[in-house]
């Protein structure tokens, strides 16, 4: 009596259907993945379903257009500033926070930002507003103000150094020459910045 050689094909597999909160999180890092490697101009709705390797409507379903994805992805991923240094001096301390600029700015989310800043035009760059002032100068301003204010107390910083000028140099000076000069801002560079531009506009007068 022949045997038979018959056997059981293996039971396909499958990967288990996503839903809500972890489908959307692989849909916005999915946007910020294309943000960086093809730029606001190149990113498309379905270019984002295919890099979270689901169906275009699943993401029209919850963004209906690609501003509104991008500035969700751009809050959510962005990295969040850390406590005010303190570490005895204002230089010190202002050079540890403009390090802490430079990785947001430099982080796969801050790097989709600058793509959005650099290529949006001026009616698309102002649904951005408020990610990128609540995002990244608002903290960064917040800061300063912390580690000008602690100046002032070790009698460093003069009084009235603290205002909204002062405390916008350092946003504005890296977002400029980050968009403008196409500028790493390397060591060297925040220092440069810190002992030539930051430190006479805070020094006490005549010092």
């Amino acid at each position: 009596m022949a045997t038979s050689r018959w056997t059981a094909a293996p039971a396909p597999t499958t990967s288990p259907r996503r839903r809500g909160a972890v489908l959307e999180r692989a849909i916005l890092n999915a946007a910020l993945e294309q943000l960086g490697e093809v730029g606001w101009k190149g990113l498309t709705m379905e270019g984002v379903a295919a890099g979270a390797q689901t169906g275009k409507a699943a993401v029209y379903r919850r963004w209906p257009s690609k501003e509104d994805l991008v500035a969700d992805a751009l809050v959510t991923g962005l990295p969040p500033m850390e406590a005010a240094p303190d570490l005895g001096s204002v230089r010190e301390d202002l050079l540890a926070l403009c390090r802490q600029a430079r990785r947001i700015m430099y982080s796969p989310p801050g790097v989709a930002l600058r793509s959005v800043i650099h290529e949006c035009d001026q009616t698309q760059a102002e649904r951005f507003q408020e990610v990128i002032v609540g995002g990244v100068v608002e903290p960064t301003v917040r800061l300063l103000g912390e580690v000008i204010s602690r100046g002032i107390e070790r009698g460093e910083v003069r009084p009235d150094a603290a205002n909204s000028y002062v405390f916008d140099a350092v946003p504005a000076m890296m977002m400029y020459r980050s968009k403008m000069c196409a500028s790493e801002w390397s060591d060297q560079d925040l220092e440069e910045m810190i002992d030539r531009l930051m430190l006479p506009l805070l020094r006490p007068y005549g010092q």
